[in-house]
């Protein structure tokens, strides 16, 4: 454990690091909590270098809360389609609309009371406290806590999740919260890694206990599945399908066809592309029946529509059929004005 003082130059580090070193992100340019808790929301699980483009994007189709609010959840998702976890998008929507129906569109000022939109849990909510107004709350998400159990010498048997808040809140610097915050995100993620960190990069590693990696925690194993869908594409426009509504995973978003297992001779394969949701790798196989007739086409229980190539950009598509249709040249480009800065690095402990 870290004296009081030692905590002092912790903070001290850490935050002349930042200072320093901080990547330029364009939501760290506003102290708009509404951008701000998009920017939140995005990273949950998704590398920075991923959320750029989909968070210019989107704060440019919904540049503020009353715009999202009043939005279509098919637009909300045809925005973040690419970005996966589609949950998040359905949340920050419905947040969005209480905000907007019994808030008059002001969003509330501390973590305890962002918690009660949907959506916000812990993390989110501390994080945009403490960047947005000030609020000295420490945020806790992967990365903060492999730096916290590196510097305390921790393993997986002695840091418990009330531990870990406990001493994040200790190390907390409350005169600025938010730039500490985002500091502790920064060091895990660009320093402080899961595999091979550099430690002779790191700014506080004359205060760290282990100086190297150690385990902090089990990744979960990736299954493997192959998987075959058809692509028909006829006068500027391409088939899709739509989930079930009720499917545990991207309900009611927009795919290719499902082909069965041989289904298709494989004189039509013109695609294969790997995909990974959750914990499954994909191997995908892409067959094209663009010049098939209309009883050749895949038979299916699910809704299927033909779509304007030109307006696929408004669909809600899952972001396999992104993917596919941009590699088989059938999805329109993003105007250049859309596109904002590049990343090349890497909340949920990503970032």
């Amino acid at each position: 454990m870290l004296s009081i003082a030692q905590r002092r130059d912790f903070r001290q580090m850490l935050l002349a690091w930042f200072d320093t070193h901080a990547r330029d992100l364009p939501w760290r340019r506003t102290r708009d909590p509404y951008a701000i808790w998009v920017s939140e929301i995005m990273l949950q699980q998704t590398r920075v270098v991923a959320v750029i483009e989909h968070y210019a994007r989107f704060m440019q189709r919904f540049p503020a809360l009353d715009a999202l609010a009043s939005a279509r959840e098919e637009d909300v998702l045809a925005v973040w389609s690419g970005l996966g976890y589609y949950r998040r998008a359905r949340m920050l929507h419905r947040a969005a609309q209480k905000v907007q129906a019994e808030l008059g569109g002001v969003m509330p000022k501390t973590a305890e009371e962002l918690r009660d939109l949907p959506g916000i849990g812990a993390y989110t909510s501390a994080a945009v406290a403490s960047i947005a107004f000030g609020e000295a709350a420490a945020a806790v998400d992967g990365n903060v806590e492999r730096v916290l159990m590196r510097v305390q010498g921790w393993d997986e048997s002695n840091a418990s999740a009330t531990r870990l808040r406990e001493t994040a809140a200790e190390f907390l610097d409350a005169a600025r919260p938010g730039d500490f915050n985002q500091a502790m995100m920064e060091l895990g993620a660009t320093i402080c890694v899961p595999r091979g960190p550099l430690c002779l990069q790191c700014p506080v590693q004359p205060l760290c206990a282990t100086r190297g990696e150690h385990l902090t925690g089990e990744r979960k194993k990736m299954q493997s599945r192959t998987v075959s869908h058809a692509f028909a594409r006829r006068r500027g426009r391409v088939l899709l399908a739509q989930r079930p509504k009720d499917a545990s995973l991207m309900p009611g978003m927009w795919e290719l066809p499902s082909l069965e297992s041989g289904a298709a001779p494989q004189s039509l394969r013109v695609l294969e592309v790997k995909h990974a949701i959750t914990v499954t790798n994909y191997t995908v196989g892409v067959y094209d029946f663009s010049a098939a007739g209309d009883e050749a086409l895949p038979k299916t229980e699910q809704v299927m529509r033909w779509f304007a190539v030109s307006a696929l950009h408004e669909v809600a598509l899952t972001g396999l059929a992104r993917k596919v249709l941009k590699k088989l040249g059938a999805f329109p480009k993003i105007a250049a004005h859309a596109k904002s800065v590049t990343d090349t690095d890497s909340n949920m402990g990503v970032r």
